[in-house]
């Protein structure tokens, strides 16, 4: 694994870690934003537990690397339907840029696990 891969593995890790615990545990602007987004709190800390799942996928990615091209898909594909929520519900860039550029890093990270091999 490259230099750039560890720093993104561990920067996605460290985003999704935070965010992720903050959608489990429900705190008061995650349980805004899930009713704003049309979900329950309930499946709203089931999307938190999916990125912490992928925040620690991606770590122990470090060490085992396919583990961590197989949590980078999981969390693409989670940031995938978060876009596809928000356009859906017509927001703007800036409710939906997060979304997109954690993406995009995530894709990156993806790429470079693959040159890697």
């Amino acid at each position: 694994m490259t230099l750039v891969a560890t720093i993104l593995a561990v920067l996605l890790a460290l985003v999704f870690l935070i965010l992720g615990t903050v959608k489990t545990l429900a705190l008061r602007p995650m349980h805004e934003r899930a009713t704003e987004a049309g979900f329950s709190v309930a499946a709203y800390r089931r999307i938190g537990l999916l990125e912490v799942a992928g925040a620690v996928g991606l770590l122990v990615g470090l060490i085992v690397p396919p583990i961590g091209a197989l949590a980078g898909a999981g969390l693409l594909l989670l940031l995938i339907g978060a876009l596809a929520v928000h356009l859906r519900k017509g927001d703007g860039p800036q409710k939906y840029a997060p979304a997109l550029v954690c993406g995009l890093l995530v894709a990156a990270y993806l790429v470079l696990q693959l040159l890697t091999r």
